[in-house]
């Protein structure tokens, strides 16, 4: 079983009007011009455009984005008493048929918690959606928000989304942005319920200017589910690759005493499953269960590219595993009194940590 995660050190109280409602670009700004905070051990926090993003690496470093794409993956229909659902269809049961999905009042903004097994949901094009077991725990079948569906569709329910689908929008946002604001440059493999956003700013010219200061890039796979943003809850089980040049890349950085640094937490997850306790990696493909903690800690990357995560989000966790709790502290701390600002279309962060790699990371040379 997955083990459940621990509460994060890092506490706050985010205030409301620090939510961006709109994308950037709606703000009058380019992808690449919302603030990054840079929080590296040993240094006062310093603050810049993410277009500056290259200034704050060095030759040699290795940046590691993810190419999955993101899908429109909410459908609005209706319970079988008549109410309007909104369903966030998150991800392919590991191995199986069925669907994880999420049950939301219309448009997203409440979670629904009083399914139950058996339940059946009319969705568009004529489809049938049956609940039929909380997730993850089956026994846990009042209150669960995310629930294990049978979704029959002819051709599968990939391409039935790509028909009658919606990206998937919270309270926060005002509108509905098209599938295209959701999408980063990097977006290439269709998968994702929600955007893999730590990448969304990056641009040609950002590319660009890390090539320019010989800094590496290269492409992992992960697709997420929806959010895990209650506190207490593991992330999802998801579906991950890292092709062989990826894995060569890394041990190479490393042995020349590059940084890798992920882009996202995605990235963390998908790179933190394929290296082994000696340090070496290897390429690999899978669904990954991977909780980082206090009791997991990183062993291959060494910074991180991310957003402004929820309080209580088990994100926290993983940023306090790659950054230590220290750094990811005064980051926060740092980001409210300047009010930099959340969720996807906010702002981003850049942490340093001052890692020292184990002895046992020389069998990757």
């Amino acid at each position: 079983m997955t083990p459940r995660p621990t509460t994060p050190r890092t506490r706050f109280t985010l205030p409301r009007e620090l939510g961006a409602t709109v994308p950037p670009e709606q703000r009058g700004l380019a992808r690449d011009e919302v603030r990054l905070l840079v929080a590296a051990a040993g240094r006062p926090v310093r603050h810049a455009l993410f277009r500056d993003l290259a200034a704050f690496l060095r030759p040699g470093d290795l940046v590691v984005v993810n190419t999955s794409a993101t899908r429109a993956a909410a459908v609005d229909g209706w319970r079988a008493d008549g109410r309007a659902v909104t369903v966030h269809v998150s991800h392919q049961v590991p191995h199986g048929r069925d669907w994880v999905v999420e049950l939301r009042s219309p448009g997203g903004a409440a979670r629904i918690r009083d399914a139950r097994a058996g339940e059946m949901l009319r969705l568009p094009r004529g489809v049938t959606a049956t609940l039929l077991t909380a997730h993850p725990d089956p026994v846990r079948d009042v209150g669960s928000r995310l629930w294990v569906a049978r979704v029959p569709v002819e051709g599968g329910v990939p391409g039935w989304l790509d028909r009658v689908g919606r990206p998937i929008t919270y309270g926060h946002l005002r509108g509905r942005p098209p599938l295209a604001d959701y999408r980063t440059v990097f977006s290439r493999d269709p998968g994702s319920a929600e955007m893999p956003s730590a990448g969304r700013p990056f641009t040609s010219h950002v590319l660009a200017e890390l090539a320019h200061r010989d800094v590496d890039v290269a492409e992992v796979t992960l697709h997420t589910g929806v959010s895990s943003t209650e506190a207490g809850e593991a992330p999802p089980v998801e579906w991950y690759r890292v092709p062989d040049v990826t894995a060569h890349r890394l041990t190479e950085a490393r042995s020349h005493g590059g940084r890798v640094v992920a882009v996202g937490t995605t990235v963390v997850r998908a790179l933190e499953s394929v290296v082994a306790t000696d340090g070496s990696i290897r390429a690999g493909d899978g669904f990954t269960e991977l909780v980082l903690g206090p009791d997991r800690s990183c062993r291959v990357v060494d910074g991180l590219v991310t957003g402004w995560h929820e309080p209580d989000a088990s994100h926290l966790l993983l940023l306090e595993a790659v950054a230590g709790p220290e750094l990811v502290e005064r980051a926060y701390a740092a980001a409210l009194a300047a009010r930099y600002l959340w969720h996807e279309f906010g702002d981003s962060c850049l942490l340093l940590p001052d890692r020292i790699r184990p002895p046992e990371s020389a069998a990757s040379r």
